[in-house]
């Protein structure tokens, strides 16, 4: 483990709470009570719009990985990239492992943030760049060039982000990620992964944060409302798609 809580200290918190991303209920539930870490593979689950990616960004970026997505060491040629609002005040309570590794040398440094909306362009440009994968991933389809990146980067111990990649994955590719999450838990690295799909949720021993209107609480897989959703309809859709079909 590298980070143990995240949290806004007293002098950060914002003056005014009526101010986006303070009035998301999950943001504002951290304000007031921080967000703890107790295993290696953390998932934030909640639908659309719940702020369990405004989470994520703060987070990487609070372990100084920039909020557009990358690794740890690499030399971005942002030298000052622009903080999301919450990653401008959020902070990270880290172990002593945490701590030698943000303090020690930037080669040294293991992380990385992916995310879905900047994943494509990195696998489009980065493949074959020394420190990266080797893998043509620009020939590669969404899913599988997801999977090269993630096979290739997280790797090692160290803190790792991803925010959204379910949308590239089928089925198939989906459980491999599970599988390959499953592993970094296993070997000494740290995942915070943000998602809206029960597959990616099911690593096992992670502990998930439902995110929702209420905010965000610990429930266990089986207890996930996207997970009774999605058995509900793929036992029967249409008693989901008649009130959107029937006119």
């Amino acid at each position: 483990m590298f980070v143990r809580r995240a949290y806004i200290p007293d002098g950060l918190q914002p003056d005014d709470h009526e101010d986006w991303p303070f009035t998301v209920p999950c943001v504002s539930q951290l304000a007031k009570e921080g967000l703890t870490f107790t295993h290696p593979v953390t998932f934030l689950v909640g639908g659309n719009g719940t702020g369990k990616s405004t989470l994520a960004e703060a987070i990487a970026e609070g372990f100084r990985l920039d909020s557009q997505g990358g690794r740890a060491a690499a030399k971005t040629g942002r030298p000052n990239p622009v903080k999301t609002p919450l990653g401008e005040v959020l902070r990270l309570e880290t172990t002593a492992q945490g701590a030698r590794m943000l303090s020690g040398p930037r080669v040294k440094k293991k992380g990385f943030f992916l995310r879905a909306e900047t994943a494509f362009s990195m696998t489009e440009n980065l493949g074959g760049v020394p420190g990266y994968w080797d893998e043509d991933t620009a020939a590669l389809s969404h899913g599988e060039g997801f999977l090269a990146v993630f096979a290739a980067m997280f790797r090692d111990p160290g803190f790792y982000v991803l925010d959204e990649l379910e949308a590239a994955l089928s089925f198939d590719s989906s459980l491999q990620l599970v599988a390959l999450l499953h592993q970094l838990g296993q070997t000494g690295a740290q995942v915070v992964c943000a998602t809206h799909s029960p597959i990616l949720a099911s690593v096992p021993g992670a502990d998930i944060v439902e995110v929702g209107e209420h905010g965000f609480h610990r429930v266990r897989w089986d207890e996930l409302e996207l997970v009774d959703h999605w058995r509900r309809y793929l036992n029967n859709p249409g008693t989901y798609l008649r009130h959107l079909t029937e006119s």
